[in-house]
């Protein structure tokens, strides 16, 4: 089938159900290009805005049973590739339908910026400590999520077929399938 990937299918994803992140996309790519690049980017960026670090908060990892107890019934963890890959093969699997909106995806400002400068993509940058879930009631999961100093947002729905459709400011198109991470553009990695 078109589009369907390897990934097990681990738990429920159905059309009806929201998509919620939990974390912040990109992290993990932006701090790696400003531990490699610093010396290039203290010539854009200030050196305390290159010392900022995330704030800790809870270890976000891609195991079912963490995030059951907030009403999820499947779960992807964001890695290379970014979300958009994580996006891809969570609804490949399933044979289902997305929607999703890339301005409620939690992104922080410093990605942003450090993306700009080398003109990366975010939404494929490399994660950790971001996962997608799959929910029955996303704004209460996300509600509770919240409560646990968790950060997270509703970012789209599950629909019947298999479109996987993204909306952003201009309008709306297709999520392509998972491209080589942005992080390689900047870094010669093996």
């Amino acid at each position: 089938m078109r589009g369907k990937t390897d990934r097990e299918r681990l738990g429920v994803m159905k059309p009806g159900q929201d998509l919620v992140t939990a974390g912040y996309i990109g992290e993990a790519g932006t701090a790696g290009i400003i531990s490699e690049k610093r010396q290039e980017l203290l010539s854009h960026f200030s050196p305390l805005f290159l010392d900022q670090k995330a704030e800790e908060e809870n270890r976000i990892g891609g195991n079912l049973e963490q995030w059951e107890r907030f009403g999820a019934t499947e779960c992807e963890a964001v890695g290379e590739g970014g979300i958009m890959a994580a996006l891809w093969n969570l609804s490949g699997a399933y044979e289902v339908g997305i929607e999703f909106w890339l301005r409620q995806i939690p992104v922080r400002q410093m990605t942003i910026e450090i993306c700009e400068y080398y003109d990366l993509n975010p939404y494929r940058l490399l994660s950790e400590n971001c996962v997608i879930l799959v929910c029955n009631n996303g704004y209460q999961s996300v509600t509770e999520l919240k409560r646990a100093g968790i950060p997270a947002a509703v970012i789209g729905t599950v629909n019947r077929g298999l479109k996987r459709e993204i909306y952003n400011g201009e309008g709306r198109g297709f999520l392509d399938r998972p491209q080589r991470d942005e992080i390689y553009k900047v870094l010669k990695i093996i």
